[in-house]
């Protein structure tokens, strides 16, 4: 296989998987509520409440049920959109397929015909799916990104094996480390800032990208808060999103196309300046 064809594939071999991503999506469980405690009430009151005063409160109580509170600041968010609902918007399979075509076809010219690419298609194909849910809900599904984990450790040590270099396994748990070190590290010391769902997702891309070179990690993770900061930014003061609550993930995703795409080339300049 020539060259000039890989990307092309790789374009539609993303885009037909991303296709199936309505369904996958409506696949998902609901996020199970937050429970919210109830207040404290006085030891000494033994008198019962009237039947109107239970009424009140069970309407609070209603109430308070359909509001999705934000684990930053606790700030009060609309409520989410069911996965099920997500999944039937009109076009939704076609928008997914363009997106992953553009992908595809990025991820087949920055890795060309390494054994690697498998993974990575696999990854721009969650990655399709994860970025649309997050945009759409501020939430990166745990159970989309723990099975992840297990497939793409899998096919980067299949790509290890087919190109005899141990380096590239090593590197690549390293870089696991140290991307989702570093987005575990500010969670915790600033945790209204970052979901831990950005966390889950930062140790997926520290490995694909450390497979690839540590230029390919330190241009992806800059690059993700980069965009995150510029675009967001203007999306802010466009009162598209909320300044305070705007997705992240989405950032790093595209971030980690970033890398793939410019990471080799900038470590090359880095080295011979």
């Amino acid at each position: 296989m020539s060259d000039p064809v890989i990307p092309v594939v790789s374009a539609l071999v993303v885009a037909g998987l991303c296709a199936l991503g309505p369904r996958l999506i409506a696949r998902l469980p609901e996020p199970e509520p937050e429970a919210e405690p109830e207040p404290a009430g006085d030891p000494g009151d033994s008198e019962p409440h009237d039947d109107g005063d239970e009424g009140e409160r069970a309407t609070e109580r209603a109430k308070e049920s359909d509001r999705v509170l934000s684990p930053m600041a606790g700030v009060e968010t609309p409520p989410k959109v069911p996965y099920v609902e997500l999944a039937a918007r009109p076009r939704l399979a076609l928008k997914l397929a363009m997106w992953g075509a553009v992908v595809g076809l990025l991820l087949g010219l920055g890795i060309g015909d390494e054994p690697i690419l498998l993974a990575w298609i696999y990854l721009g194909v969650v990655g399709v799916v994860l970025g649309y849910i997050d945009a759409q809900t501020r939430l990166l599904p745990t159970k989309l990104i723990a099975p992840s984990y297990v497939v793409l450790i899998l096919l980067i040590g299949l790509a290890a094996a087919l190109d005899g270099d141990t380096d590239d396994l090593v590197r690549a748990g390293l870089g696991w480390v140290a991307y989702g070190g570093f987005y575990f590290l500010m969670w915790v010391v600033y945790p209204r800032g970052l979901g831990y769902g950005d966390v889950r997702l930062s140790g997926l891309l520290g490995l694909a990208l450390g497979y690839l070179g540590w230029g390919e990690v330190l241009v992806g993770m800059y690059a993700g808060f980069l965009l995150g900061g510029i675009i967001g930014g203007v999306l802010a003061l466009a009162k598209v999103v909320d300044r305070k609550r705007y997705p992240f993930g989405p950032f790093m995703l595209v971030g980690a196309v970033v890398g793939v795409l410019a990471g080799g080339p900038f470590a090359d300049w880095y080295v011979g300046r």
